[in-house]
C-alpha cells in the first residue's frame, strides 16, 4: 500500500487537512570567528567556524504551512539531511495535527539506525516544523498553543564568553549583552590551566558586580577530582550554576558532585534523546537540566521530558536554539533560563525581544521566524517530496 494511500485509509470527518509538500534545506551558516571552549584547549575538536542547519518546510492542501529547523556543530549535518531525504515522504497525505503519531511513524521508518542520535535529529526538524504549523494554524505563538506560564524568560548571554576570546573583550561583551537587555552572563571554562579559569571568573565577576546572575560552562573537560577541586574553588563566586562539570554521560559523578557543592550542577545539552535524559534525573545528577529540542527529536519529545522534569523539581534551561526553546520555556511551569546566541540572526528575518533581563515572546504566530534571503543563499543542498498546492 503506498504512503498516501495508507494514510487516506485512516482518514475521516475528524481529519481537517493533509500533508501536501515538505522541502528539506541543507543550509551551511558560516561563523564570523572561529569558536573555541575547553573541547578545543584539550585537543578533543578543532576551533568551530560553521554550523550545519536542516531545515524542513511544510505545505498542507488547506494553505497552511510550518517551518523547523535542526543542526549540527562540526559534523553530522550530512547525515541528518540524508536520514531526513530517506523518510519525509511517509508523511505525504497525513493529517499534520496527528503530531506524535507521525513521529512514531518517522522513528520507526529508520528505526534500524536507532531512536537516537542522527536518526531523531533528523525527525526533529520535521517535528518542529509541524509544531509550527499547528500553532500558525491556530494564529497562536507556539508558547500559547501549549499553555503559556508566562509571556517572557529569564534569558543568559553564552557567545560573549568563549575561551577563544580575550578576557578584556569578554568584559566588553558582558557589558555589551547587559545593556541589551540580557540579564544574566555565562563564561567558558575548563581551560587546562585551572588557575586561568578562576583569574578570567574572578575578572568578570568583579566587572559586572555582585548582582548579575553569572554561569560557567565546562563542556564536560573535568575528571571527578578536578570538577570537585573546581566546583569548591568557585563557590565564592555565586554562581548560578556550574554546566557540563563531566562527561555527560557521568550520571553519578555529576550526581555525586550535586549532593557536595552549594552551587546548583547544569547539564544535558550533549544527550541525544529523552531516554539519556531519565538516567540523569534517575540518579539525581542535576538541579538544572539542559534539553536542546533539536538533539533530542523535537517538541514531541521535548514536551515529554519537560513533564518529567517538572515532576522532579528540575528547573529548565534549554540549550541553544533560542527561536524554539524561548517557546518551550514560556510553557514550563518553573521559572525557566533561555541562552541568548546571536549566531542565528542571519538566518531569520525576526528578533526576539531582550528587555530588563528577559526574553519577551512576541504576538507573531508559530515560532513567528521566516528565512532570510543569505539562508537561502547558503543553501548546499534541497530534497522535496509532494507537490506544492
Amino acid at each position: 500500500m503506498s504512503t498516501v494511500s495508507s494514510a487516506a485509509s485512516r482518514q475521516g470527518e475528524a481529519t481537517l487537512d493533509t500533508i501536501a509538500w515538505i522541502r528539506l534545506s541543507s543550509v551551511t551558516l558560516p561563523l564570523a570567528t572561529p569558536i573555541s571552549d575547553a573541547k578545543v584547549l584539550t585537543g578533543r575538536q578543532k576551533p568551530m567556524t560553521e554550523v550545519a542547519f536542516l531545515f524542513a518546510e511544510i505545505e498542507t492542501t488547506e494553505g497552511h504551512s510550518g517551518i523547523g529547523f535542526g543542526y549540527s556543530k562540526r559534523a553530522g549535518g550530512p547525515a541528518q539531511f540524508a536520514h531526513a531525504k530517506e523518510i519525509a515522504d511517509n508523511l505525504i497525505g497525513e493529517d499534520p495535527s496527528d503530531i506524535g503519531r507521525l513521529w512514531t511513524k518517522l522513528v520507526w521508518a529508520g528505526a534500524s539506525v536507532g531512536r537516537s542520535g542522527v536518526a531523531t535529529q533528523a525527525i526533529a526538524a520535521i517535528d518542529i516544523a509541524l509544531w509550527d504549523l499547528k500553532a500558525k494554524r491556530a494564529g497562536l505563538p507556539l508558547a500559547k498553543l501549549l499553555g503559556a506560564h508566562r509571556d517572557s524568560v529569564q534569558t543568559y548571554n553564552t557567545s560573549g564568553g568563549f575561551l577563544h576570546t580575550p578576557t578584556d573583550q569578554v568584559l566588553d561583551n558582558a557589558t555589551a549583552s547587559l545593556a541589551s537587555g540580557i540579564g544574566g552572563i555565562k563564561i567558558k571554562v575548563g581551560n587546562p590551566d585551572r588557575k586561568a579559569d578562576l583569574a578570567r571568573l574572578t575578572a568578570v565577576r568583579e566587572h559586572v558586580g555582585d548582582d548579575v546572575p553569572l554561569m560557567v560552562d565546562a563542556n564536560q573537560q573535568w575528571d571527578r577530582p578536578t570538577a570537585q577541586r573546581m566546583g569548591r574553588a568557585m563557590e565564592e563566586f555565586n554562581l548560578v550554576w556550574i554546566e557540563e562539570p563531566l562527561d555527560a554521560y557521568d550520571a553519578q559523578g555529576h550526581a555525586a558532585l550535586a549532593a557536595s557543592l552549594d552551587t546548583s550542577i547544569a547539564t544535558g545539552e550533549m544527550l541525544a534523546s529523552v531516554a539519556e535524559h531519565v538516567e540523569l534525573i534517575k540518579a539525581n545528577a542535576c538541579d538544572i537540566i539542559q534539553p536542546d529540542a533539536p538533539r533530542i527529536g523535537g517538541i514531541t519529545q521535548f514536551l515529554k521530558l519537560a513533564t518529567l522534569a517538572e515532576h522532579h523539581n528540575l528547573q529548565l534551561a534549554p540549550h541553544f536554539a533560542m527561536e524554539i526553546h524561548l517557546h518551550l520555556a514560556a510553557a514550563y511551569p518553573i521559572e525557566p533560563w533561555v541562552e541568548h546566541f546571536d549566531w542565528l540572526e542571519p538566518l531569520f528575518n525576526e528578533r526576539l525581544e531582550t528587555r530588563d533581563g528577559r526574553m519577551h515572546l512576541s504576538s507573531r504566530p508559530g515560532l513567528g521566524i521566516t528565512l532570510t534571503e543569505q539562508a537561502r543563499a547558503w543553501t548546499v543542498a534541497k530534497h522535496e517530496v509532494g507537490a506544492r498546492p
